[in-house]
C-alpha cells in the first residue's frame, strides 16, 4: 500500500509517516474552548483531522488508532456567562452554572460536528477532569527549575528550554519583538508564560500548593495528552493560529516535564478560513456559526464537501457558489449510488491522493472521474472514506425520486422540435417548471442537464 506522507511542521518537509507503534497509533488535536456555538472556522480542523483519522484507520485498523480531542472548559467567557445567569436569578452555585454552560455548549458542538460527518474521537477529555494531573506536572517543573512561583502565580521559564521556538521557526528575542506578550511584575522574563494563576472567591478554582486557583491554557493540553497518550505519541494537530504560543508552550513544558519522551513526533497545522474572499469577522458581517448554516438549510454534507475541495495547508474560501455546486454534485452522486453496495475498498487513486499529505482535492477529482464513468460501487466506497455519501448524512438528500434523466430527455426532445418549428413555447414552459422546482437548467450543444439546487423540491416535478 502507498505509504502515508505528511507535512511535518516541525521539520518543514513532507515525510513518510512511521508510527511509533503500528498497533497503537496515537493522535491529539486541540479542541474548542466551549463558551459558545462553533463558528465555521472551528469546523475546518475537525473535518481535516477527521479525514486523517479515517485514513489512519484504513491503514492500521480501527482498533489500532486512538484519537484524542479535548474540550477546554476553564475559561473567562464561560465564567462570565455563568455569572450573568446567576445574577439573573438562575439556581445553583457558580460552579454548577459553569458546569451547566459547559455541558450545553459541548452538546451543541458535538451535534454540529456530527452534522458535518465527523466521527467522534476515541477520547474527548475535559480540562476540568485533569486538574490533578496539571498540578502534578507543574510541581515537577518547579522541582527541576523550569518553573517558579511568584505572587500566587506559577510561570514557566522559557529561556531554560533551549529548543523554544523551533516549531514556529522564531527565536525568543524575535518573538518578544513581534508578539504581544503580557508584561507583569511577577514575571522574571516577558516571555515566561502562566502555568497556574489565582482565582478570586467569585470564580471557579481548585486548591493547589500555590493557593486556590486555576491552570493556564497551555498546561491543560500537555497534561491531558500525557495522561491519555503517554510521553511520546505520533501526531499533534490544530489550526496554524495555535502554532505560537500554544503549541510552542505545550512542547516546552511537556519536554521539560517528561524529558524521556518526544511529546509529539509529527505536527500538522491547517490554514484558516475565509468567507467570499475576506477574513471572517463580526465587523464585516460575514461571521456565522455552523448552526447558522444548518438552520438556513445548508446540509452538513455540503459544508464538508466544500471544505474538502481545498488542501488543508491552504486558506479555504467559503462561498455560496461553492455550496450550491457542492449540493448539486452530491445529489447526483447519491442518485448514482442509490440502492447499491459499496466496493470492498476505496479506489487506489483516492487512497493514494489522501496518503499524499491529505490531498482531498485530488481525491475529489478521482470521485468525479468515477461518477463520470459510472463506477458507482467504487464511487460509494471512495466517498465514504472521505466521510461523504454515508448513511448518517443521507437525510437531507431524501427528497424523492432524483432520477432526472426522463426530464432531461423530455426537455432535450422539446428543444429539438422547437429548433425545427421555431416555436419555443413548450421549451419555455418546461424550463419555467424545472426552475420553479429548484432545478438549475443547463443547455448546451452537448445536451441538457438538470442540477438540483438548495431549494429543490421533487414533489413539484409531478405536475410537469
Amino acid at each position: 500500500m502507498t505509504p502515508i506522507r505528511l507535512h511535518n511542521t516541525k521539520t518543514r518537509r513532507k515525510e513518510d509517516f512511521a508510527p511509533i507503534n503500528a498497533k497503537d497509533v496515537r493522535m491529539y488535536v486541540c479542541g474548542p474552548t466551549v463558551y459558545d456555538r462553533a463558528h465555521l472556522g472551528n469546523a475546518r480542523p475537525v473535518v481535516v483531522f477527521d479525514v486523517l483519522y479515517r485514513l489512519l484507520r484504513q491503514f492500521y485498523g480501527a482498533e489500532h488508532v486512538t484519537y484524542v480531542r479535548n474540550f477546554t472548559d476553564v475559561d473567562d467567557k464561560i465564567n462570565a456567562t455563568a455569572l450573568a445567569r446567576k445574577q439573573a436569578g438562575a439556581e445553583g452555585t457558580l460552579e454548577e452554572l459553569v458546569q451547566a454552560r459547559s455541558d450545553e455548549t459541548i452538546g451543541w458542538y458535538l451535534k454540529d460536528m456530527d452534522e458535518v460527518g465527523a466521527m467522534r474521537p476515541n477520547e474527548m477529555p475535559r480540562a476540568t477532569e485533569y486538574i490533578a494531573q496539571m498540578i502534578a506536572m507543574i510541581e515537577g517543573l518547579i522541582a527541576e527549575g523550569y518553573a517558579y512561583e511568584k505572587e500566587d502565580h506559577v510561570l514557566f521559564r522559557v529561556r531554560n528550554y533551549d529548543d523554544y521556538g523551533k516549531l514556529s521557526g522564531r527565536s525568543v528575542d524575535d518573538m518578544i519583538a513581534g508578539a504581544r506578550v503580557e508584561v507583569a511584575p511577577f514575571k522574571e522574563d516577558p516571555m515566561d508564560f502562566v502555568l497556574w494563576k489565582p482565582s478570586t472567591d467569585d470564580l471557579p478554582g481548585w486548591d493547589s500548593p500555590w493557593g486556590r486557583g486555576r491552570p493556564g491554557w497551555h498546561i491543560e493540553c500537555s497534561a491531558m495528552a500525557h495522561e491519555l497518550l503517554g510521553d511520546s505519541f505520533d501526531i499533534h494537530g490544530g489550526g496554524n493560529d495555535l502554532m505560537f504560543p500554544h503549541h510552542e508552550n505545550e512542547i516546552a513544558q511537556s519536554r521539560c516535564a517528561h524529558p524521556e519522551g518526544e511529546f509529539a513526533k509529527v505536527w500538522l497545522h491547517n490554514e484558516m478560513l475565509q468567507v467570499e474572499g475576506k477574513k471572517m469577522s463580526k465587523s464585516l458581517g460575514n461571521f456565522f456559526t455552523v448552526r447558522d448554516l444548518l438552520d438556513k438549510g445548508v446540509p452538513g454534507e455540503v459544508i464538508r464537501f466544500v471544505f474538502l475541495q481545498t488542501h488543508y495547508r491552504k486558506p479555504m474560501d467559503w462561498t455560496e457558489k461553492k455550496a450550491r455546486e457542492a449540493e448539486g454534485t452530491l445529489r447526483k452522486w447519491r442518485a448514482l449510488t442509490a440502492g447499491i453496495e459499496p466496493a470492498a475498498s476505496a479506489a487506489p487513486a483516492v487512497i493514494a491522493a489522501l496518503a499524499d499529505d491529505l490531498n482531498t482535492a485530488g481525491a475529489l477529482a478521482e470521485l468525479h472521474r468515477l461518477a463520470a464513468t459510472g463506477e458507482a460501487a467504487g464511487l460509494l466506497a471512495s466517498a465514504q472514506l472521505l466521510g461523504l455519501l454515508t448513511e448518517e448524512l443521507s437525510r437531507w438528500a431524501e427528497t424523492g425520486d432524483l432520477d432526472l434523466s426522463t426530464h432531461e430527455i423530455r426537455l432535450s426532445d422539446a428543444r429539438s422540435v422547437a429548433m425545427e418549428s421555431k416555436d419555443f413555447a413548450e421549451v419555455d414552459r418546461l424550463k419555467a417548471a424545472y426552475l420553479e422546482a429548484g432545478l438549475e437548467v443547463r443547455m448546451s450543444k452537448a445536451g441538457v442537464e438538470l442540477v438540483p439546487g438548495p431549494d429543490f423540491d421533487a414533489a413539484k416535478l409531478e405536475s410537469v
